[in-house]
């Protein structure tokens, strides 16, 4: 019964043009994380977060939360700023078909 079935999806694969090697599939990254004052603790809204390479910016939300969806596999340097701050800087590496939580820390300016 199995060789039966195994054999239904092989055919079906085949007559819609899919494949059963996954070497054929392109897998994507996503990154995320919050922003937070590295005093106080809490979440730092409207941070601009800077992705390169690539140039993708985005702004924390009011919890400090921040996404980048479907990134190519590879190394990049999240930069965090906001007025009032210090710029931070990390570089994290972006696993295929994983999430990778980079959480950036803010020193207010002056401290």
């Amino acid at each position: 019964m199995k060789k039966i079935l195994f054999a239904v999806c092989l055919s079906i694969l085949f007559i819609v043009g899919g494949s059963c090697s996954s070497t054929e599939h392109e897998f994507y990254s996503t990154l995320y994380g919050t922003v937070t004052d590295n005093i106080t603790g809490n979440p730092v809204n409207a941070a601009t977060i800077i992705l390169s390479p690539g140039g993708k910016t985005t702004i924390s939300g009011s919890d400090g939360k921040y996404e980048f969806t479907d990134l190519d596999v590879m190394q990049y340097t999240v930069t965090v700023q906001k007025d009032g701050y210090l710029t931070n800087r990390k570089t994290v590496n972006a696993v295929s078909g994983e999430s990778v939580r980079a959480d950036i820390p803010l020193t207010p300016a002056g401290e």
